[in-house]
């Protein structure tokens, strides 16, 4: 395993994060995709065998379980200074708006939530897990900046996104000397690169690390077109994603596959080879052995300017899809997000 720092931070991740929404209480089935504790527990110590020190669930995973096996099995098989973990939190709810609950007051409650269901004292990345509309980003970066201030977390992230959000709220940050988001969370993987418009370049000016989600595409960039899985034909969230532009999509995924024969190693390990020439640590979920052991093998892959031109050249421009498709304001003209109290940025 390889390592490297989480943007500015002072943390040492590897270079594979272990993504664990796969971990957790199925909820008598409605998510058929999960895995027990048992089963998680096998593939977490393996992750620690190859090397991953880099860890991350949610409180909103499968009702908070994922935090629990994730917290139960780190205990057991780590010491917590040896390893990176991640959680995050998400919006306020209409209840917790209407009952006055404000943004500073819902992050002190999330991160005891989440630490409990850890069972650690702090976390080391905290991360905003999508933007709330509702909510101004000025009450956003103060409880942020004082469950730091508290120990309970060490730095902040945020995840999906629009690179000018991300900005302006560390700009925000900086003017209010507020904690600044070190990395950014976003929808990135070879068949969907809408992140190299403007995020990409706005990491690199300001050395945010991209921890991107989605790595392998729901497994599209890891199995030729045809080829399917139990979670493949499950996850209508995944169809959502990627089933609109599918057929422009396979043209770069035959191309994964060439490469993989070329070097005899999976496609696993060429997508996420390709991956990590762009970005600091890919979240890799993993709900069998073989996917973090194809995950960690793919560090060593060091792939040719001409096997990246090969698979880069195909690609079209996506409309957003997932959280980012979603997650929109109900009123596009409504600034009140920025509000500082006195003052607008």
């Amino acid at each position: 395993m390889k390592y490297t720092k989480l943007g500015s931070s002072d943390l040492d991740v590897s270079r594979i994060c272990m993504g664990c929404m796969g971990f957790g209480d199925s909820q008598n089935g409605q998510h058929s995709w999960t895995i027990d504790e048992e089963h998680s527990r096998e593939i977490i110590k393996r992750g620690l065998e190859l090397g991953v020190n880099f860890y991350d669930t949610a409180i909103g995973y499968q009702s908070g379980t994922s935090e629990q096996y994730v917290g139960r099995a780190l205990r057991d098989f780590a010491k917590r200074d040896e390893v990176v973990v991640a959680t995050k939190f998400l919006p306020r709810t209409p209840a917790d708006i209407d009952a006055g609950i404000t943004g500073q007051q819902h992050i002190e409650r999330m991160i005891n939530k989440s630490l409990e269901n850890l069972g650690m004292e702090y976390v080391d990345l905290y991360i905003y897990h999508m933007w709330d509309w509702n909510t101004p980003i000025y009450d956003i970066l103060d409880g942020l900046d004082r469950v730091v201030r508290a120990g309970k977390t060490r730095y902040i992230g945020i995840s999906n996104c629009y690179a000018w959000q991300l900005a302006k709220a560390n700009a925000l940050a900086e003017r209010e000397d507020f904690q600044k988001f070190v990395s950014i969370q976003g929808h990135y993987n070879l068949i969907f690169r809408e992140e190299e418009r403007e995020m990409a370049m706005l990491c690199a000016e300001d050395n945010i690390a991209m921890t991107p989600y989605s790595a392998l595409a729901s497994g599209r960039l890891a199995r030729l077109p045809g080829e399917t899985s139990r979670r493949a034909e499950e996850d209508s969230y995944a169809k959502f994603k990627y089933d609109a532009t599918k057929q422009q999509d396979e043209v770069i995924i035959r191309r994964v596959a060439d490469t993989a024969e070329k070097y005899g190693v999976s496609m696993t390990e060429v997508s996420l080879a390709w991956l990590l020439t762009k970005v600091t640590s890919p979240v890799v979920g993993a709900t069998k052995l073989h996917h973090i052991e194809g995950a960690a093998k793919a560090v060593d892959l060091e792939l040719s300017p001409e096997d990246i031109a090969y698979l880069e050249e195909p690609y079209v421009p996506h409309p957003l899809a997932g959280v980012m498709a979603q997650n929109k304001p109900a009123n596009k003209n409504d600034k009140h997000v920025w509000s500082t109290g006195a003052q607008k940025i």
